[in-house]
């Protein structure tokens, strides 16, 4: 993934991915592609925990 606009939004840097990746279990192999990128889902809770946003 190329490089991600981190403005207002406080998104992950390439940085911070990369050195989180390493951490990350791997991906299973069998099954159907997941709908969003695993960088997409970290970037989610992150919000969600910064804004105090209620879950649905």
């Amino acid at each position: 993934m190329g490089s991600v606009s981190i403005g207002a939004r406080k998104d992950l840097t390439d940085r911070q991915w990369v050195a989180l990746q390493r951490v990350l279990p791997p991906r299973p192999v069998a099954g159907r592609r997941p709908k969003w990128t695993r960088r997409q889902l970290l970037d989610g809770i992150r919000w969600r925990v910064r804004v105090g946003c209620a879950v649905a």
